[in-house]
């Protein structure tokens, strides 16, 4: 098929397109009026109505500020073919205006008329389609950008497409001399916490000699680049992690490129990577990063940030997010694209909705999240193709427990951040610059947020405020004050008087705020478990007193003495911040940087949050020291709400069938103990092989390894930061580059070469560095503790426990043991669902209360019963020493006595506080002891698959009664301190060792008869299975729902709520 047939059958659709081509037609009118301006009217020019040399240098000191007023230069017919080249996309055809105004009419024509050139029909046809495409698109220059971006696979045709020049033309003009960016691609895969990230960008030098082309990437300061690849032609060179010499060698210069490399400016958690190439002409080059990062929580939530700033309009952009969390994904949220001047405190304001083009989906445990904005998207977002970093924020379901333990292939990670907890009091010292330096935004900024921070201190915490400059002025003299709406008044004045002036103290300040803290540790007497700390702000270094850092951190240091913890905080670019780093890290703190221009009020609020809510103290994590090895660290001074502890480390005994996990720490008045045994899987069970998104991973690659070694390298990084022995520091920074090298990370040690792969080599493909699908999507067995398989975790757990024979259990059958009588009594109460009933009753002797709701069920077939009931809660209340109590359910329980607490019946665990302890074995049972004296033991049942006249109950025994008193009442408390006699001699001469041995000639007799308290009770002989049915025992049964044998009827041991602590018949209290 010829042109003119192409022209034919399609003349109708060009005309159709053409009458919405608006666009079109204005261009054209544009192009005649730049014909009508070839010679600018000299009113338009007043200058030009001066003599002929004043004219001429009023010319040139205006022509940038008055293009039209510019002299038209004899050549300028290159410049009237640079305008045409943009309407007809071809500068071969268009020699000048008239010429292209007539070959637009021409196209234009009647169809009887011949076609135009074939060439000049295509090209118009090119600019229909596009213009089709994004009509409502009023801006010219974003159309041909737009059109640009359509046409960059065919590089001789792009070559002749051009822009009209506008009022922007030094940018577009320098645009045309840089290579042009066709694609931008990041795909990212979480699995638990660890992101592997891959980006990719294709660069295109459609220019007619080499250009350089820059590809910069913001990753986070805290991530490990691990590869990096380019291909620039026909010519792949791939990066190789080596150790760094003292001078870096210049081959890769030979290249024609620069070797790649972060720099090592931070601007707020970022390093800039960048690396720089010449492209030959008509030829494109591709880039592909690879880094990693071990996600943070902060604020109770993971987040995840990647840097989208390349710079210039992209055709194809995309960013891909899986990640996959087996404990299950909540929370999940894409807040608007971030810049970097409007960081705050991770706490959205205002439009919170997804940058547009956003999808998110997820299910329980897997999410994916696409951002492909097209190149109109792009513009309304930024023009200069500076978008922002693009977030990702979300956390996954936990309870209060040992964590989250995960082991695959010999390694094994360890997250544990419980929640639901009472906060610690704190004692707090804040310390901050008042310097000259500090005039303007960062004072103002600065006192807003402590503002701010006053108002969130809570009744319990103690506080006192250091404002230095050259001098040191301490709000409250040689004490901390308590926190009361006068002592925030006068704090807030106090605030707001400060003014900035003279230099910078930085050593008088701290040592002024740890002897402040210190004395008001030792005069006082405080809380042993609060939390003290300083928060500490400067903007800038040390100008008064001592200067030298080495100096003030060894007295610092000395001052603290691992009493209690540092935070620092710099504003702007002239602060300290490697000594502020190193201060906090010395010191058990954190650190934070910000900028001046930023949103500081905001962020300095975010970071208090985060460290403004301590939960635990003096946290450690054990493992059996034959099981594990190089474990990272594991104890650690405090946990702040909304944080999490990470512990990783190698198995030595891969063929063992568990790893034993214990878990130490002090909350407030509590001594926590958390253990429990996760089961080590088989690694066959974690494949994960067709999962979405992580098809392309290494199979040999293992995420939780690379999290350790993640783990391990940041550690050694910090140790070495802190020592100031020569020798400890050289093997700290030998033993972090061994392990960077083995696992290709570049740190401050190693470096990335880049080296030739071949002449003919195919361009790198997009390798995303995930981990061998192992452990992740639905197949995966997060191995933890409660996940570990069912019949190794019942025979770990389902202990035999050694107790009284005392009990109510089951429907609910109740069993009294008589020791000194050689008698075991037991007997029925068939209560109605909903019913409290009072089990033991020492309210004003002991303290102590237990009552137990009952749940209903359907009869069993062919029963004499109308219904079931069983113990759906027992409530244990003291008032003695100090009022608490303990809810417990067959699935959590609450602990509170004074502060609430909240426990997993899944988890075994032991807390302990001044008067109280709660052990608690898996799934299996509860133990509760008070004062030392009483201890109870409450078994949990659990159905698989419950029938229908079953549900998951509870069973209450008395272990040890010494503590209560002989006054104690109850359903069972009343005869924890009586004898019964059983009548009727004549029976047999060994029933006396009834409820001891099983006796195997004694018939029942309906006649036997028991003593208690002078009542005479008939009983008949039946055999009981306590324990949760694994033990029978032998007993003297009571008919008649216990009448005669309980003081009273059934109704006067009914409570009114789970908290009446009544002590007699008709009498209600509460705790």
């Amino acid at each position: 098929m010829n042109f003119g047939e192409i022209y034919a059958s399609s003349k109708e659709s060009y005309t159709l397109e053409l009458q919405n081509c608006k666009f079109i037609t204005k261009c054209v009118d544009n192009a005649a009026q730049i014909q009508r301006k070839r010679d600018p009217p000299k009113s338009k020019c007043p200058e030009a109505q001066l003599p002929r040399g004043k004219a001429r240098a009023a010319h040139r000191l205006r022509a940038q500020r008055k293009p039209h007023c510019r002299p038209v230069p004899a050549n300028s017919r290159s410049e009237e073919r640079r305008v045409g080249r943009l309407l007809s996309a071809s500068s071969q055809l268009v020699q000048q205006r008239r010429q292209q105004l007539k070959a637009s009419r021409a196209f234009l024509s009647p169809v009887g008329q011949e076609p135009p050139a074939p060439s000049i029909m295509i090209l118009w046809l090119w600019f229909c389609l596009g213009f089709s495409i994004s009509a409502s698109q009023p801006d010219s220059e974003l159309m041909a950008r737009y059109l640009e971006e359509k046409l960059l696979a065919d590089y001789s045709i792009m070559e002749q497409v051009a822009r009209r020049v506008p009022r922007q033309a030094k940018f577009l003009q320098r645009l045309e001399t840089r290579p042009r960016m066709s694609e931008f691609t990041v795909k990212s895969t979480i699995i638990s916490r660890y992101a592997f990230t891959t980006v990719s960008c294709t660069m295109v030098n459609s220019g007619s000699e080499a250009r350089e082309a820059v590809f910069e990437m913001q990753i986070p300061a805290a991530a490990f680049i691990s590869n990096f690849t380019m291909s620039i032609g026909n010519k792949t060179y791939y990066g190789e992690v080596t150790g760094k010499e003292k001078k870096n060698s210049s081959d890769d210069q030979a290249r024609n490129k620069k070797p790649p490399s972060p720099t090592d400016g931070r601007d707020n958690g970022y390093e800039t990577f960048k690396a720089s190439v010449f492209i030959p002409r008509k030829m494109q080059a591709k880039f592909l990063l690879h880094y990693e990062e071990l996600l943070q929580r902060r604020l109770g939530k993971y987040e995840y940030a990647v840097s989208i700033r390349p710079q210039q309009l992209v055709g194809r952009l995309r960013v891909e997010v899986n990640i996959l969390e087996n404990s299950g994904i909540v929370s999940l949220e894409v807040p608007p694209l971030r810049n970097s001047k409007h960081k705050g405190n991770g706490k959205t304001e205002g439009d919170v909705s997804p940058p547009p083009s956003t999808v998110i989906g997820h299910t329980k445990t897997l999410a994916k999240v696409t951002f492909n904005p097209s190149v109109v998207e792009q513009t309304r977002i930024a023009r200069n193709g500076i978008l922002g970093d693009f977030i990702i924020r979300y956390d996954v379901n936990r309870e209060l427990s040992i964590g989250d333990v995960q082991i695959l292939n010999g390694y094994f990670v360890h997250y544990f951040a419980p929640t639901d907890l009472p906060p610690l009091p704190k004692n707090v010292v804040f310390v901050l610059d008042s310097s000259a330096s500090m005039v303007g935004t960062k004072l103002k900024q600065t006192k807003e947020a402590l503002f701010t921070i006053l108002q969130d201190l809570r009744p319990e915490d103690h506080f006192n405020i250091i404002g230095f400059s050259n001098r040191i002025k301490v709000w409250q003299k040689d004490r901390l004050v308590p926190v009361t709406p006068n002592n925030i008044r006068d704090a807030k004045k106090y605030i707001h008087n400060m003014s900035p002036t003279g230099g910078t103290n930085i050593n008088g300040a701290l040592q002024t705020g740890a002897k402040l803290l210190n004395d008001y540790i030792a005069q006082n007497d405080i809380d042993a478990r609060s939390v003290s700390l300083i928060i500490f702000l400067t903007d800038g270094r040390p100008t008064v007193g001592e200067t030298q850092s080495s100096k003030i951190l060894s007295n610092t240091k000395d001052a603290i003495h691992d009493k209690f913890c540092l935070f620092t905080i710099g504003i702007g670019n002239d602060v300290d911040q490697k000594l502020l780093e190193r201060m906090a890290l010395e010191n058990c703190g954190m650190t934070r940087h910000f900028q001046e221009d930023e949103d500081a009020a905001s962020q300095l609020k975010g970071f208090y949050d985060e460290i403004g809510t301590p939960l635990l103290s003096d946290i450690r994590v054990d493992y059996p020291e034959d099981n594990v090895e190089q474990v990272t660290q594991n104890f650690f001074p405090n946990y702040f709400n909304g944080s999490e502890i990470i512990i990783a480390g190698k198995l030595i005994n891969r063929t063992s069938d568990s790893l034993h996990v214990e878990v130490t720490a002090s909350n407030s008045k509590k001594y926590i103990l958390l253990k429990t045994d996760v089961a080590i899987d088989l690694p066959s069970r974690n494949d994960i092989r067709g999962v979405p998104g992580l098809e392309d991973g290494k199979g040999d690659n293992n995420y939780i390894e690379r999290a350790w070694s993640y783990l391990t390298i940041k550690e050694l990084l910090n140790s070495r930061l802190k020592s100031d022995d020569k020798q400890e520091k050289e093997y700290l920074m030998e033993k972090a580059k061994s392990m960077a090298l083995a696992y290709n990370f570049v740190t401050p040690f190693t470096v990335l070469k880049m080296k030739e792969a071949g002449l003919h080599s195919e361009p790198p493909q997009e390798e995303f560095i995930n981990p061998s699908t192992d452990g992740i999507g639905e197949k995966l067995q997060s191995l933890q503790g409660h996940k570990a398989p069912s019949g190794t975790r019942r025979q770990q757990n389902k202990q035999r426990i050694k107790i009284s024979k005392t009990s109510a259990d089951g429907d609910p059958h109740f069993v009294v043991d008589f020791p000194s009588s050689k008698l075991t009594v037991c007997f029925n109460i068939d209560g109605e669902p909903g019913d409290i009933l009072r089990l033991v009753s020492d309210h004003k002797e002991s303290g102590i209360t237990v009552n137990g709701q009952l749940i209903g069920a359907p009869a069993p077939p062919n029963g004499h019963k109308k219904h079931r009931t069983y113990f759906s809660t027992i409530t244990i209340l003291s008032n003695k020493p100090e009022r608490s109590y303990l809810e417990i359910t067959p699935k959590r329980i609450i602990m509170d006595d004074g502060e609430r607490l909240l426990l997993s019946c899944g988890r075994s665990a032991v807390v302990r506080s001044s008067s109280l302890e709660v052990s608690i074995s898996a799934n299996s049972n509860i133990t509760v002891t008070i004062r030392d004296t009483i201890s109870f033991v409450i078994l949990i049942h659990h159905y698989k698959k419950p029938a229908p006249y079953q549900r998951n109950h509870l069973g209450f025994y008395i272990s040890n009664s010494k503590g209560l008193s002989s006054d104690s009442h109850g359903l069972l408390g009343q005869f924890l301190n009586n004898e019964v006699k059983l009548l009727q001699e004549s029976l047999n001469t060994s029933h006396q060792q009834v409820g001891q041995n099983q006796t195997e000639a004694l018939n029942p007799n309906p006649t036997n008869i028991l003593n208690v308290k002078g009542r005479l009770v008939p009983v008949v002989w039946k055999q009981r299975r306590i324990y949760n049915g694994q033990k029978e025992v032998d007993c003297w049964f009571a008919k008649n729902n216990a009448d005669k044998l309980i003081d009273g009827s059934y109704k006067d041991y009914l409570a009114s709520h789970p908290f009446d602590t009544g002590t007699s018949f008709g009498t209600i209290d509460s705790l």
